[in-house]
């Protein structure tokens, strides 16, 4: 029996994400930032053409099962790099990423699977000085951005997706065989990212915390919060503070921007949300209390509106269905 899956990961750079002294370049309107690209991919190179990522790793595996056992498969995919436009003014220049090979190490078998392991990236289009620890203590040059993607096929015709390897920036989606977001990476980590010293290419990944993927519904939530009329509160809180907590008064809706938090219900944790998840519209459109406790697991980032800015009409529309307890 022939068992065939795929996962593509798309990286881009949004709103917020970047710190220091690259950020003026950013707010001057000289690089921009990026808007999320879609929930599902059709077509990949409309979308490269339409500087809609970064740079992307699509990996496609398939295998030939005979008892219970691989005997043989097959792998294609690779590297996709983007592009950055640079603006001064009214003038514009479009400079391509530079790819690195592809790493992709013999498949690993098992009793009843078989999986491939793929890591692909490149250096982006834009140096910016970095520290160096020699003379003259610094370098002009960009770090380098990847993902590792994964893809294990058992016999009885199951295909399983994961990242289990990322730069720690720009932000990175990952995709199904179905063309469908499935997966995040829960951290952007610009500084981090400036202070590279472990890659792939070095023989040294960098780990990733992965979160599932929001609903279609927070997706149109978030645009909401982020594009009504009236910009939101951005706050950062250090792994372990509270966000919220169960039986406060709360008037205001969240969205989570980067990095994870736990939900707690009457003392019982419930799970982890990562970011594109809209928390607090319970408070708002019900009870007027936090139904739950959100904690930060790593360092967050979240979008805070308050009721008197967000359009209730709306709200109650999106949110007719979506009464998670989770969502606080």
């Amino acid at each position: 029996m022939r068992v065939e899956s795929e996962a593509t990961s798309l990286s881009w750079i949004p709103s917020e994400a970047v710190k220091g002294y690259t950020k003026t370049m950013f707010t001057a309107g000289i690089s921009h930032y990026d808007d999320p690209p879609p929930a599902r991919i059709d077509d990949l190179e409309s979308l490269r053409q339409a500087d809609r990522f970064r740079f992307a790793n699509r990996l496609r595996v398939w295998a030939d099962f005979e008892d219970g056992q691989a005997v043989g498969y097959g792998v294609d995919g690779g590297g996709l790099m983007g592009s950055t436009t640079v603006r001064v003014g009214p003038l514009g220049a479009t400079f391509a990423a530079i790819g690195l090979p592809d790493l992709r190490g013999e498949a690993e078998f098992g009793d009843g699977w078989i999986k491939v392991t793929q890591s692909a990236g490149g250096r982006t289009a834009l140096p910016f000085p970095r520290p160096a620890a020699t003379a003259p203590f610094a370098r002009w040059q960009s770090p380098l951005v990847w993902t590792t993607l994964t893809v294990t096929l058992h016999a009885d015709g199951r295909g399983e997706i994961g990242l289990s390897g990322a730069s720690p920036f720009p932000r990175h989606w990952v995709y199904g065989p179905d063309g469908a977001l499935t997966l995040k990476a829960g951290i952007t980590d610009f500084k981090a990212w400036a202070a590279q010293t472990a890659t792939p290419w070095g023989a040294e990944d960098s780990p990733v915390v992965v979160t599932a993927a929001e609903t279609a519904l927070e997706r149109e939530l978030s645009r909401l919060i982020m594009r009504g009329g009236r910009k939101p509160l951005v706050r950062e809180l250090a792994g372990g503070q509270t966000l919220v907590r169960q039986g406060d008064r709360g008037d205001s809706l969240f969205l989570l921007l980067d990095g994870v938090v736990t939900v707690d219900v009457d003392g019982r944790t419930l799970g982890e949300l990562g970011p594109g998840v809209v928390l607090g519209e319970r408070a708002v459109l019900e009870t007027g209390h936090r139904t739950a406790t959100l904690t930060a697991v790593t360092p967050i980032r979240v979008a805070e509106a308050t009721a008197d800015t967000i359009d209730r009409a709306a709200l109650e529309h999106l949110a007719a269905g979506h009464r998670r307890e989770e969502h606080a």
